[in-house]
């Protein structure tokens, strides 16, 4: 089950391995996602697209900063 975390009023969910990122998160959102030992940051659009950052990071810690700072910017 994935976890919510808000920060600067944008949803970032981290999701357990295995679990899909658009039945476990919502519009204008954040996912973490893990794979392997890496950890994937997916944007959610307001329409649903999702996209992601080039690479995964190595490690939760990583992407999870780089989740928050994505998210001072701002979502839409």
């Amino acid at each position: 089950m994935a976890t919510l975390i808000t920060h600067r009023k944008v949803k970032i969910f981290v999701l357990a391995p295995g679990e899909d990122v658009a039945a476990n998160t919502c519009a204008s959102a954040i996912a973490l996602v893990p794979e392997g030992d890496n950890w994937w940051t997916k944007f959610i659009a307001a329409d649903g697209e999702i996209t992601s950052y080039d690479q995964p990071y190595p490690s939760y810690k990583q992407a999870l900063w780089a989740a928050k700072a994505a998210a001072e910017f701002g979502i839409d």
